[in-house]
């Protein structure tokens, strides 16, 4: 989506975990997540941009951290 010197897009991403990232070792698990992007333009390229990336969504997928109710200590049952 663009209108004047902005735009805009939203997308779903996922890839395999294979390689270090974030000081996180290879856990060859596949994750899926949001990304939305928004930039401004001068003279056809981009001079700003912001960007939601649901990382925590992401790194709870591969098993980096429990998602939520399930931490260590959590009371079960």
């Amino acid at each position: 989506m663009a209108e004047a010197d902005m735009g805009a897009g939203h997308m779903t991403v996922r890839g395999t975990h294979q390689g270090e990232f974030m000081g996180i070792p290879p856990t060859n698990r596949e994750a899926r997540w949001t990304e939305t992007h928004i930039g401004r333009l001068e003279n056809g390229k981009f001079v700003e941009h912001w960007a939601d990336i649901d990382q925590l969504g992401m790194i709870q997928q591969l098993g980096v951290i429990p998602p939520p109710g399930q931490g260590a200590g959590q009371a079960t049952g």
